[in-house]
């Protein structure tokens, strides 16, 4: 609702009133005729249609869409042995990875994980700067098969342009309608596929074609609906105002970092020109003002202004420039990946390459393949086997027929291995606890990648032993197969 007397059309600012100031600064307060003027708070922000164009960086960012898609939708699909490969059951609290069977036990692993990754982020950061962002990040890589869509159906920039301001009639309703079809297809399959690394994805597909698996269900169509949001319309807005790696990407950029940047020393004064003129005679830059750079970024930004935060280091406007440095005949590269010193200071690109190994490179690349040498050290010596043991506290000690002490634990094994076992357990007292012997079922067999409770009962002749708490030691081994051994540790309670 508006509030009275003001025009509908007007946004909402700050009423700001000119006074006229004589010549010593004083303010001419009697000045009636001055008029209001209204300053706004914000601007809407137009959509951005980014314009196609050829070259290296281009072909490398369509390269990127292909892989990480192949990877990201295939994966799902593909089988290990009698199981899906890569598989993060939370309800069974197992995660298949190829031939790997993770318990909750295992979470320092994906803690690990979550390391590298940190790392490798720092680490390519201080490097290249944004080149996850421009080349990998799901945003990015969504946001460039939606607007490959938006151009087959739509038209090129400039026809995507018409369309948009153009009257709506049958056929503008039918692109659209089209377009947004086929953008709800692409982010439901997406959806589809994200939970399938939750569900096993066949499971799940016969569950949604029958309209079962609420939560599931759920899911999907909540995934399916943020790839939608993001990739159609939010675009740029998640990478200029809503993703953290933004704002703090330049605490990891020093002067030695590659970006995107604009060569302004042989690029100013800009100016268009005829391709035969002699701009130099005339006193001007290589940069012929084409705008084309600002056309295929997508977040809309202009790198001539210098490098700034919404700059996701794609490369597109490099692609542009050259081509039209191609067609100026020009040499190229008055936008390129260089340093703020190589730019300065005219390096090479050999000198460019020598400050790559800096100090801070090194240590992020030393304490980055440590890591990784020590999480694959740990996987390949990860024992198949894991052996809990707990006391049963219902009856910490009971006198059992014949005489004798017993005290009842429950042992819960954990089989990580591909194939059914069989297991043999055994007790032992480094305390020299004397008679100690096994009253229950010393073998016991557990499926593939399942745990299994096992009550187990140690027995000693009453009163052989002093009271109090004496160390037992409980080892489960496999029989047959690689010769497997887990030894876990206890007490054996003897009361007064």
């Amino acid at each position: 609702m508006q509030p009275c007397g003001e025009p509908p059309d007007r946004k909402p600012g700050i009423p700001i009133t000119p006074v006229a100031s004589d010549a010593s600064g004083a303010s001419g307060a009697s000045d009636t005729s001055a008029q209001g003027e209204i300053v706004a708070l914000y601007e809407a922000q137009k959509k951005i249609h980014p314009r196609s164009i050829s070259g290296r960086f281009a072909h490398w960012r369509q390269g990127m869409v292909w892989l990480t898609q192949l990877v990201f939708y295939g994966l799902p699909w593909l089988d290990w042995g009698q199981r899906q490969m890569v598989l993060f059951d939370l309800g069974a609290r197992r995660f298949y990875i190829f031939g790997w069977v993770l318990y909750p036990q295992d979470f320092i692993y994906l803690t690990g994980l979550l390391i590298i990754a940190a790392l490798a982020l720092f680490l390519f950061t201080a490097v290249a700067g944004r080149l996850w962002c421009g080349f990998a990040c799901p945003q990015t890589v969504y946001t460039e098969m939606f607007i490959w869509i938006e151009h087959r159906i739509e038209g090129d920039r400039s026809a995507r342009l018409r369309l948009d301001s153009a009257p709506w009639t049958f056929g503008k309703l039918c692109k659209k309608l089209c377009k947004h079809l086929l953008w709800l297809a692409v982010a439901l399959w997406t959806g589809l596929s994200f939970v399938g690394y939750f569900v096993p994805i066949r499971t799940l597909g016969g569950e949604l074609l029958a309209w079962q698996g609420g939560w599931q269900i759920f899911w999907v169509l909540f995934y399916g609906f943020a790839t939608y949001g993001n990739a159609g319309f939010m675009r740029e807005q998640v990478c200029k105002y809503m993703c953290p790696y933004a704002r703090f990407q330049s605490a990891m950029f020093d002067k030695d970092t590659l970006i995107v940047g604009y060569d302004i020393g042989r690029g100013e004064p800009r100016g268009p020109r005829s391709k035969r003129l002699d701009h130099q005679a005339r006193g001007l830059g290589d940069c012929i003002d084409c705008t084309l750079c600002v056309q295929v970024c997508p977040v809309g930004i202009d790198i001539r202004k210098g490098l700034q935060y919404e700059c996701i280091g794609c490369g597109l406007c490099v692609d542009a420039c050259n081509t039209v440095m191609d067609k100026m005949h020009y040499p190229p590269g008055l936008i390129r990946y260089s340093t703020h010193n190589a730019v300065t200071r005219h390096w090479s690109r050999p000198q460019i390459l020598r400050r790559v190994l800096r100090p801070r490179v090194l240590i992020y690349g030393a304490v980055l393949l440590a890591l990784c040498a020590a999480m694959l050290a740990s996987l390949a010596l990860r024992m198949p086997l894991k052996v809990d043991v707990l006391h049963d506290r219902a009856a910490l000690a009971r006198i059992v027929a014949g005489g004798r002490l017993e005290n009842v634990y429950r042992l819960q094994i954990m089989n990580a291995t591909e194939a059914a076992q069989r297991y043999r357990i055994s007790a032992s007292s480094p305390d020299g606890l004397p008679g100690l012997e096994l009253a229950s079922e010393p073998e016991v067999d557990i499926a593939a990648a399942q745990a299994r409770w096992v009550a187990v009962r140690l027995q000693i002749a009453y009163g052989s032993a002093t009271p109090g708490a004496h160390a037992v030691e409980f080892a489960v081994q496999a029989l047959g197969g690689e010769a497997v051994r887990v030894t876990e540790k206890s007490v054996f309670l003897v009361p007064r």
